[in-house]
């Protein structure tokens, strides 16, 4: 269905969705006129494959049609059409990658052109994209080991009452400034977040966890953005008997616990081996992340710590 325009630069480009349209990745461009530039109007999903398959397809797409409702946006295409386009475009971008390797999918659907766009511009309803690319694996191959280091920086998360945290949005520019900020504390580090009442929300990119007193600690849904990946802990941790929670964690708590880690889509889990300047488990991964790297491994049939360094060789 999805490749019935059998381009000859389709056999050796990966391809893109793109409002209706099967095109080359080169041609998949957005008018200047679209509000998903002008006022930042998207929604998204970035889902990973695992063996060149997406992976938990089905509940990156119940996040994103939550945030399609809450929005309001008119979606024309139903759930099903856009599951089949996912599928049609990995299976066939997946043949131009070593099958070593994994994709990400990026989803988008953005509020559509502005009505100051010019005669001839325009397009009706929304604007909706599927494309891949290849796992940018260099980005996290040494962090499984060495850990990633987190700083809470002066700028706070967006309120609930400002914008819904269940909402995955391309609204960034808090989440750039906030990084920026956390590198001119420390170079290497990365920025996690403070509602207004100091608790900790998460990363730009994932979840935040907290091991005390043997038990993993989740900020709730509340503040943050509930994470597919923050899903796949819950059902390992039970899988293990560790026991997990949704809590209101401080900075402060960090003191007193043993691991922290983040997980995201494409990496799945990384520790965190300093947060705001002290050393957590010694500067070393600690034991629960180590077994839920490992539940992951063999739940998904990918050793993904040895696929991210593989990755970052082969780039």
């Amino acid at each position: 269905m999805l490749l019935a325009e059998n381009k000859d630069c389709f056999m050796t480009e990966p391809i893109a969705y793109l409002n209706g349209e099967t095109v080359s990745i080169s041609e998949a461009k957005l008018s200047v006129f679209d509000l998903g530039i002008m006022q930042a109007a998207t929604v998204t999903e970035m889902i990973r494959t695992f063996g060149l398959r997406p992976y938990r397809l089905d509940d990156h797409l119940d996040r994103l049609f939550r945030s399609i409702d809450a929005v309001g946006f008119s979606m024309q295409l139903d759930r099903s059409d856009l599951r089949q386009v996912v599928e049609d475009i990995v299976s066939h971008n997946a043949k131009l990658i070593d099958p070593r390797l994994d994709l990400g999918v990026s989803v988008f659907v953005t509020a559509g052109t502005s009505p100051i766009a010019p005669e001839g511009i325009a397009h009706e309803g929304l604007t909706v994209c599927v494309h891949t690319y290849l796992l940018p694996f260099r980005h996290w191959a040494d962090l499984y080991e060495t850990g990633q280091q987190l700083v809470v920086p002066r700028i706070r998360h967006i309120p609930p009452e400002s914008l819904d945290p269940r909402i995955k949005t391309r609204s960034r520019l808090h989440w750039y400034l906030a990084d920026r900020q956390a590198k001119l504390i420390d170079a290497s580090s990365r920025a996690v977040l403070l509602d207004q009442y100091g608790h900790i929300t998460e990363t730009s990119t994932g979840n935040f966890f907290a091991v005390i007193d043997g038990c993993i600690l989740t900020p709730s849904e509340k503040t943050t953005l509930g994470g597919v990946s923050q899903m796949v802990i819950n059902e390992l941790a039970a899988e293990l008997n560790i026991e997990c929670d949704d809590a209101d964690l401080r900075a402060d708590d960090t003191i007193i616990a043993t691991e922290l880690f983040t997980t995201s889509t494409p990496y799945c889990i990384l520790p965190v081996t300093r947060f705001n300047g002290h050393s957590i488990n010694g500067g070393v991964p600690g034991p629960v992340y180590l077994q839920v790297l490992s539940a992951w491994k063999e739940a998904v049939g990918v050793d993904i710590m040895e696929q991210m360094r593989i990755g970052a060789r082969l780039a």
